[in-house]
């Protein structure tokens, strides 16, 4: 039985048809129109008047830090629930993160810890994360970044499609990052974003993203630069996929309410909780299973739906427990352990299929009725 993958990309004819469409016109290198084009439209879906394409988000969680002015030496507030990179990009820069445990209303970034972490720390910047499609509580952390002089950086790599009180991710704090790597909502291979208000702040990011070179004849460079721009073949697939963006959104929110209703019943079966003020992508669909009403954990789950050729994720683990961030001071860390500890993502593409979601499904509640029986 061929495999079922968490979140693999959603392509087809149209974005075949894209790509046909940018390497016929000849622009084959980097940049180029489409380039142009999936900035602006990037930013308009973002609420942004600026957007950047560039080769991962990554690279412009890098950028957005340069652009924030942080040095080495400099402390960065980071959610510790979050992939790798969103910290990585703080070490990239000399810097030293600091992590924030998350909120159990949401799982994200807990603001009043992040509140606490200014008066231990000498913080210059706050990277938020969007986790697993669901805003961060913006009203808030926006106040405690305005109240502190710190620069807030919007990590919405899982996020694109989703709303905090009406309002677009990535339209938060300074700048945002954005990610089209292959597992994301839109892909474009791979590639990100960054999307601003700030029209310098986007021709700084062009002008280092593309060598840092200066406007001269001949190759010259009076600062440090990264190779860090988008093909024009690369956006012009986006373009595609990001078109196609409120049916994505909606597939994946059909597919986690199936979910919900299918195992919300379970004994110790809890999916992770959406605010009444936001709208979550549920780029993925994550909850816990406690083994004490359960009667089994998150592992034997997954280690269930494995033995059927089927791929699921345990959440994130949080950068505080991470080896290379061992020694990063943390701020809590008690809910995003616990969250960690049972947490599980399940297959949530926008292209899985009603007849795998439900052989998903019939797993989980075998797994656990034969566990507690």
């Amino acid at each position: 039985m061929s495999r079922v993958y968490l979140s693999p990309p959603d392509v087809g004819a149209d974005d075949r048809a894209a790509l046909n469409r940018a390497f016929d016109s000849g622009w084959i290198a980097p940049l180029g129109p489409e380039v142009d084009a999936f900035e602006g439209e990037l930013a308009a879906v973002s609420g942004r008047r600026q957007g950047v394409a560039l080769s991962s988000g990554t690279a412009a969680l890098h950028l957005g830090l340069i652009l924030a002015g942080v040095q080495p030496g400099d402390s960065v507030a980071v959610q510790s629930l979050t992939f790798a990179a969103t910290a990585n990009a703080v070490k990239y820069m000399g810097a030293q993160p600091v992590f924030i445990d998350s909120e159990p209303a949401s799982w994200n970034m807990d603001p009043d810890l992040l509140a606490a972490a200014f008066d231990l720390h000498d913080i210059k910047a706050v990277i938020t994360v969007d986790l697993y499609g669901q805003c961060a509580d913006y009203a808030r952390i926006v106040a405690v970044c305005e109240e502190r002089g710190a620069v807030l950086i919007e990590d919405a790599a899982e996020a694109i499609g989703a709303t905090y009180r009406g309002a677009p991710a990535g339209s938060f704090g300074t700048m945002a990052a954005l990610s089209f790597n292959g597992n994301k909502i839109i892909t474009t291979s791979g590639g990100g974003a960054l999307v601003t208000d700030h029209e310098a702040d986007a021709v700084k990011a062009r002008f280092l993203a593309t060598q840092a070179r200066d406007p001269a004849p001949h190759y010259e460079h009076s600062e440090l630069g990264f190779n860090y721009r988008m093909s024009n073949l690369l956006a012009a697939l986006g373009r595609s996929q990001l078109a196609d963006l409120a049916r994505r959104v909606e597939r994946r929110r059909q597919i986690n309410s199936t979910y919900r209703r299918a195992l919300g019943e379970i004994p110790g079966v809890e999916f992770m909780p959406v605010l009444d003020d936001r709208s979550s992508t549920f780029w993925l669909t994550a909850l816990t299973i406690d083994p004490d009403a359960a009667g089994t954990d998150r592992e034997t789950i997954r280690l269930a739906l494995e033995s059927h050729n089927i791929e699921a994720r345990p959440v994130w683990k949080p950068m505080h427990l991470q080896p290379f961030y061992s020694d990063a001071p943390a701020v809590g860390g008690s809910v995003s352990r616990r969250l960690f500890d049972l947490g599980l993502c399940l297959p949530s593409g926008s292209n899985l299929a009603d007849a795998d979601q439900q052989r998903i499904i019939e797993i989980v509640a075998e797994t656990t009725a034969q566990s507690s029986g």
